[in-house]
């Protein structure tokens, strides 16, 4: 027997839902309750998400190990996009260990084998925090943006985008022993008490006057190799070389260090940039040196800059006395190709001309131009101008030589085969470097590169954008190696250019700002009454008045393309 509710029951059950749903609508939709609410399900999420990692996280105990990078024997290895691997292996103690050297560190061996025996130095270990860093590159898939649309008011060079890795990932990165010099593995140097010149151009005393015999068989590349390279009189560098350094400083730069970075000013040329972007990691392990002239020294004692010490922020100052060219800018040329001599101990370097400030970390840097690309010398082509002809007119258009000695260089070349750039010569990008950064590995293929790179710049003129290709050139016909020529945009990520301190000087100081007097009353004591402006500034005025502080650039506008 069915037994049916009657129609005075439904009904009443219906119309107490019907007052039950809003009160509850009206519970729930109150905003204290629904915060209450969230909060206890952010809580249960987070409890249970924190046993299940610290379920996983128990058995963490993970050294990274960086598998040996080489250098491959053919190809273009700045043009290359391999990312090494990471291989993991266990170890005793709960904390990731990378091996890198620190400043305290300080034992003598070599870094690099200049001979097949080479030693191994002991290296210190600096933890850093447990991190499961990514097996495939976090940079493999990073897409070169487009070039920025015309801006008439922007017409110089810009930087682009760079993707760079976390520093501790890129210190992980670091190889783990020397890349592979091909063909030339010891290479020494011509020593000469009394060097005597043979020919009417044919260097100078503190390069040695070497021949042009001696300069044809310098690029013939062998396995064992004696070359001038600076420094011809003297024990050692920078003592009795006619590029003098104090015994103190001498011993500072024969420490061992994995990577340095360094600059000069030298004629007073540049004021001083300190770096930023610095991580504490490289703060404390990447020293950087700054060298400077008598000259450059007196002006910063009495501008007070330099008052006791040899420390200028982060900068270790290292005066220079009985500097051999009258050339400022020549003598510059000696630290900035001749680093691994002053530095007989450093694996890595990074230099920076005088007029630039370092933005980014070295760690970052070297793996970015380097490391990743399996390359052992890195530098930026030109921005504008491809070819060495281009070049040698553009400079002397510019005076920055005198036109006699450029056009001397130039038809030396010539006679020697050189050629206008032109496409044909892919893979290699360009002929002419901005040179104003370098950044290297200290093996004997690049030691011997710079050094024959400046033995030119010792004959000729101090341009090193005008030899550069030619030495280039004759040792890739001799050997499979070759130098990552990225885009210039890409190094004006890393360093900002500044002014020349001559250019500083000559620069009107910045106009004064002149505010609109405000009339005062007895109730505001000379100030602006409260909810009225005191000064507003027309469009009209606020557009000129930007273009005060627009830097100006020279060139035309910077091509992503080629």
């Amino acid at each position: 027997m069915i037994v049916r509710k009657s129609s005075k029951l439904l009904l009443s059950s219906s119309r107490e839902k019907e007052k039950l749903l809003p009160l509850l609508c009206r519970f729930f939709g109150r905003r204290k309750v629904a915060m209450l609410l969230l909060v206890i399900l952010a809580l249960f999420v987070f409890i249970s998400g924190s046993f299940t990692v610290s379920k996983e996280n128990t058995n963490v105990n993970v050294t990274l190990h960086i598998e040996n990078v080489i250098t491959t024997g053919k190809g273009m290895p700045g043009n290359s996009r391999t990312f090494p691997g990471l291989k993991e292996y266990r170890d005793d103690e709960s904390s990731t260990k990378l091996k890198i050297r620190t400043r305290s560190d300080r034992t003598s061996h070599m870094f690099f084998p200049h001979h097949r025996h080479h030693f191994h130095p002991k290296l210190s270990t600096v933890r850093v925090p447990v991190k499961a860093f990514p097996s495939v590159h976090q940079c493999e898939k990073f897409a070169f943006p487009p070039p920025p649309p015309a801006n008439p008011k922007r017409i110089g060079p810009r930087p682009c985008p760079v993707c760079y890795l976390p520093v501790e990932q890129a210190v992980a990165m670091m190889p783990s022993s020397p890349s592979v010099s091909p063909v030339v593995q010891s290479l020494t140097y011509i020593l000469d008490e009394n060097p005597t010149r043979t020919e009417l151009f044919g260097g100078s005393e503190f390069g040695g006057y070497p021949s042009l015999t001696q300069r044809d068989d310098s690029f013939d590349v062998k396995e064992s190799m004696k070359v001038h390279c600076g420094f011809v009189k003297g024990t050692k560098p920078g003592y009795q070389t006619g590029f003098d350094i104090d015994e103190a400083d001498l011993a500072e730069l024969e420490q061992s260090h994995e990577v340095i970075v360094a600059s000069a000013i030298f004629g007073n040329y540049d004021i001083i940039q300190q770096p930023k972007n610095v991580s504490d990691l490289a703060r404390k392990n990447i020293p950087f040196y700054m060298f400077i002239d008598e000259e450059t020294e007196a002006y910063l004692k009495n501008s007070s800059v330099l008052v006791s010490g040899k420390w200028i922020g982060m900068w270790r100052i290292i005066v220079v006395r009985n500097i051999p060219y009258n050339d400022s800018r020549r003598n510059g040329k000696i630290p900035k190709l001749l680093l691994h001599r002053l530095f007989p101990n450093v694996r890595y370097s990074i230099w920076i001309d005088g007029k630039l400030q370092l933005v980014v970390d070295p760690y970052q840097v070297l793996e970015r131009f380097l490391w990743r690309h399996n390359a052992t010398f890195a530098i930026s082509r030109h921005y504008r101008r491809y070819d060495v002809f281009e070049e040698a007119e553009a400079n002397k258009a510019a005076g920055k030589y005198d036109n006699a000695s450029i056009d001397r260089q130039i038809e030396f070349y010539r006679k020697e085969g050189l050629k206008p750039y032109s496409k044909a010569k892919l893979p290699i990008t360009s002929d002419v470097p901005e040179g104003c950064a370098i950044i290297r590995e200290h093996i004997p293929i690049t030691n011997l590169f710079t050094c024959l790179w400046f033995n030119e710049v010792d004959r000729f003129t101090s341009r090193d954008q005008l030899s550069f290709s030619t030495v280039r050139d004759k040792l890739m016909e001799k050997v499979g190696w070759s130098v990552n020529m990225f885009l210039d945009c890409e190094r004006r990520n890393f360093v900002i250019q500044k002014y020349h301190r001559e250019l500083l000087e000559q620069m009107p100081p910045p106009a004064a700002r002149h505010f609109k007097p405000v009339p005062s009353d007895g109730n505001t004591n000379g100030r602006a009454p409260i909810g009225k402006k005191a000064f507003t500034r027309r469009g009209r005025e606020r557009k000129s008045g930007s273009k005060r502080h627009r830097k100006v650039t020279a060139g035309g506008r910077y091509s992503y393309s080629f």
